[in-house]
């Protein structure tokens, strides 16, 4: 399988020749929080298979809904039609965000969630005879690799290569770390650029609290409170970009929640659908809404669409997502694993080689100092972790846990132990 996978696949984020040295792993299956190759090695999957699985590998109540409604209706065009699925869970999200969110627009994919919303946000100022070229965005954000999503991160290696071909986007510091003081110091440059160029700007987009490929770069709510009320006063859309901190991962449903804001976008997928199918929806306003309902004629329609819009299969698994939060106290049950999480991660704070950890709800992070890019610290911990039959996918030098909610208290030490002994492994090769 091995060979027969390099012949003809190229893997996403993957160095291809690193695949000279480093063996592919087969999966076979996947039951909780692991997942099992084909000589029977069980595998902790510490970062829910890119952030997007919540409970667990083949779970059997997603299972069980996803098969029924195989039976009844794979899928159906969204345009003309409609289908229980999709009318549900509209009205199921419509209930659990934050409450100016009335709208929901299926697309398929985080990345082409946030085409979506930029998408509306400057054909809305258009509609609204305001041209409205620029986007706003934060120092080291990520969100996505579809080029209006490139174009409002913040990767050089990514603005570097494609830059030609971007839309125009600039960008203010994030808050340089989860303090109240480097809150209100980002907002100050946040409000002198909206002071001079807000006229210019449609949207400001964040990824509330946690810049998940930026390194799990954190920051403090205060910031999402100034940026909503600075961004109302200038006339400027706020985006919340809740792919990755969506449904639980900060400890409250959404990380919006913990500011108590209601921004005017809120892009949703990764657990949207518990991790088992591709799907993203643009959560926004009727305000917005309105700036596109016309006549044919009026030529003021949204024009945005893609095939597998709301297809039944992912509306149902999110659905079935959605039943679990509502039938059990996750949020309660994460909040005492996220206290069990930090208190394990008090030991690497006295690693020499250890720069910073930090937390927030059921993300953790611990940033390693001292090494050199092509050192590659992460891949060490990363085939030290596989060793020990635990799969970390550190970003650089940052080891990161972002596990399933299943996750018992027992596979939290086995996960975190491996990491620390992996971390501490480096200093003695070093």
């Amino acid at each position: 399988m091995m060979q027969r996978d390099l012949e003809v696949v190229w893997h996403p984020c993957t160095q291809m020749k690193d695949h000279e040295k480093l063996p592919l792993i087969p999966i076979k299956s996947g039951r909780g929080v692991y997942l099992y190759d084909f000589d029977g090695n069980g595998y902790i999957d510490a970062i829910s298979s890119w952030w997007v699985n919540l409970f667990g590998h083949a779970n059997e109540a997603i299972n069980k809904k996803i098969k029924k409604q195989l039976d009844t209706l794979e899928h159906v065009l969204l345009a003309g039609f409609t289908h229980e699925p999709a009318i549900e869970l509209a009205h199921r999200l419509v209930e659990i965000t934050p409450e100016s969110l009335k709208k929901v627009f299926y697309v398929d994919n985080g990345s082409s969630s946030i085409e979506a919303a930029l998408k509306m946000s400057y054909h809305y100022h258009r509609n609204q005879g305001r041209y409205k070229p620029l986007f706003l965005s934060l120092t080291n954000s990520y969100h996505g690799e579809t080029l209006g999503a490139l174009s409002v991160g913040d990767v050089s290696l990514y603005k570097e290569t494609y830059e030609p071909l971007l839309i125009r986007s600039i960008q203010v510091p994030v808050p340089a770390d989860q303090s109240p003081q480097a809150a209100m110091d980002a907002l100050e440059i946040l409000e002198e650029v909206l002071i001079q160029r807000g006229g210019e700007i449609a949207a400001l987009i964040v990824e509330p609290l946690i810049q998940g490929a930026g390194g799990m770069h954190m920051y403090h709510p205060d910031y999402l409170k100034g940026a909503r009320r600075l961004t109302q006063q200038y006339g400027v859309h706020l985006i919340a970009d809740e792919i990755m901190t969506g449904f639980g991962r900060t400890g409250k449903m959404f990380g919006c929640d913990h500011a108590e804001i209601s921004p005017d976008f809120m892009t949703l997928s990764k657990g949207l659908t518990g991790g088992y199918l591709p799907l993203s929806v643009v959560m926004t306003t009727d305000n917005v809404y309105n700036a596109f309902y016309c006549a044919y004629e009026e030529h003021k329609a949204f024009l945005h669409s893609h095939s597998y819009t709301g297809n039944p299969l992912a509306c149902t698994a999110a659905l079935a997502t959605l039943e679990i939060f509502e039938t059990e106290d996750i949020l309660g049950k994460n909040e005492k694993k996220s206290h069990y999480i930090r208190e394990k991660l008090r030991k690497f704070e006295s690693l020499d080689n250890v720069k910073e950890v930090r937390q927030q709800g059921m993300v953790a992070a611990v940033e390693l100092q001292g090494y050199a890019p092509h050192e590659r610290t992460g891949l060490q911990v990363y085939q030290y972790g596989l060793k020990q039959g635990v799969l970390l996918r550190p970003l650089g030098n940052v080891i990161y846990f972002m596990p399933p909610y299943i996750i018992s208290y027992k596979e939290i030490d086995q996960m975190i132990d491996t990491a620390y002994e992996g971390i501490c492994q480096l200093i003695g090769n070093k």
